[in-house]
């Protein structure tokens, strides 16, 4: 699966792990920044991840913060991402389920990174189970 991440500076270090984690699956990610844990402007490397999967270059999409509430804000301004705030495996499981969420949102400062790890993996690999959810998703991407 081909993966787009980004973080900025309070998301770094989670990044830069989930990163190598992927990439040891066998996955190829797109890393759109930012490259060190220097302060820096948080949509200027989420907003590219969150076009990256809307244009289909990506499949999914995962950015990080320390909190992940304005990487979800900041992704889910762009038309056709649906990014889900995770905290848990069962938050992320049902943002996939349910909401068939094509990015990922984590707070490096509200979990631990083995924490991290398991939404990761539990996003990556949770189907869409369609249904009742699909009319839904219609609604969302009305204009």
């Amino acid at each position: 699966m081909k993966i787009a991440i980004g973080s900025d500076h309070a998301g770094f270090a989670y990044k830069e792990v989930i990163r190598e984690r992927l990439e040891g699956a066998g996955h190829e990610v797109a890393d759109f920044g930012t490259h060190s844990s220097e302060a820096c402007d948080y949509p200027v490397y989420i907003r590219p991840v969150a076009e990256a999967v809307a244009r289909g270059e990506c499949e999914r999409g995962i950015v990080l913060g320390g909190s992940g509430n304005g990487e979800a804000m900041v992704a889910n301004r762009v038309r056709g991402v649906r990014c889900g705030l995770c905290w848990d495996v069962r938050s992320a499981r049902l943002c996939r389920e349910h909401n068939d969420a094509n990015v990922l949102s984590l707070g490096q400062r509200m979990m631990t990174v083995e924490e991290a790890l398991a939404i990761v993996e539990a996003f990556l690999t949770t189907a869409f189970t369609g249904g009742r959810h699909a009319a839904r998703i219609a609604m969302i991407d009305r204009e």
